[in-house]
């Protein structure tokens, strides 16, 4: 792995931290891809990984409650944002491997102590997995309405749906799909995953990220491969225990609605709370996009986590 890192504002990418200070803005070289990565604010470090499809701004109303105290790590993986594509040979993604990419971000920030990793929807696979498998490196663990699934069974063939998830995008985007479609389907599913029905992220940053070939790419391979993911997970769970008293904070959006769907969705992260022995909250009025719809709670239950 290379890095390299510039400071400030950074062409279509660059914003400014809480109190108008610039972020701190990398792009670090991890397996062959260029990653973006930013970081702010002061104090103990915490890692934020966005959920399928998103990239870092979808962070941007939560990091002022959080940079006051602590050091904020985003970073984009592979097609999201501003980060790259990987390369053609890359297998899929797997709950070990963004484990360790999320390692190497914070290796090639310089950041080697414990910091609290913290998940949105597929993410909360990731940072688990970090956990488990870097116990050193672990202050505290957080799963906003993350990802769940019981005794998960991949479909078959994981190599083919890759390539044919691969080939999908490729199509797609040599008739310009994610060029005309792209930021209209990502602003469609934002308003569906909060209550707000408002997609809040800058307009011209969805624009720049979202009509690219690589996002659409990194959709459906993330989407393809998320059994097996969880599968991987659900096997590593059995085998690599979290370290013993680490703060897990699990937070279920609530969206208000007594709809058997809900109340469904929020036994289920009640399931993986006691799973995980971790601190259960529900937050609402609040969509799948807890993050735009509670910022505040979403920080709350971050900057607790400790």
């Amino acid at each position: 792995m290379t890095g390299s890192g510039e400071s400030g504002q950074q062409g279509a990418g660059g914003r400014s931290g809480a109190g108008g200070a610039p972020a701190t803005v990398a792009f670090l070289h991890v397996g062959g891809t260029p990653l973006h990565v930013r970081t702010e604010g002061s104090g103990p470090v915490v890692l934020l990984a966005g959920g399928l499809g998103s990239s870092w701004f979808d962070w941007d109303l939560v990091v002022p409650f959080l940079t006051p105290y602590r050091t904020v790590v985003r970073f984009d993986r592979p097609g999201y944002g501003l980060s790259g594509s990987e390369p053609a040979d890359r297998p899929g993604p797997t709950v070990v491997g963004e484990a360790e990419r999320i390692r190497a971000v914070l290796d090639g920030i310089g950041v080697t102590g414990p910091c609290t990793v913290v998940g949105h929807s597929l993410a909360g696979f990731h940072v688990e997995a970090f956990a488990r498998l870097n116990p050193e490196r672990t202050a505290g663990l957080v799963l906003l309405d993350g990802s769940v699934e019981s005794s998960p069974h991949p479909w078959p063939a994981p190599e083919l749906r890759d390539l044919a998830a691969r080939t999908v995008a490729g199509v797609a985007t040599a008739f310009a799909v994610p060029y005309l479609l792209g930021p209209t389907v990502r602003r469609l599913v934002a308003r569906a995953a909060t209550v707000r029905r408002e997609d809040l992220a800058p307009r011209p940053l969805v624009r720049h990220c979202y009509r690219t070939g690589r996002a659409l790419r990194a959709v459906l391979r993330e989407n393809t491969r998320y059994l097996d993911v969880a599968a991987e997970l659900d096997e590593l769970r059995g085998v690599v225990p979290l370290p013993e008293e680490l703060p897990i904070t699990v937070l279920a959006a609530d969206d208000g609605c007594r709809t058997r769907r809900t109340e469904e969705w929020l036994d289920r992260q009640r399931g993986l709370a006691a799973l995980l022995g971790a601190d259960f909250r529900t937050t609402a009025p609040a969509g799948h996009l807890l993050m735009f719809d509670r910022p505040d709670a979403v920080a709350s239950a971050i900057l607790d986590t400790r």
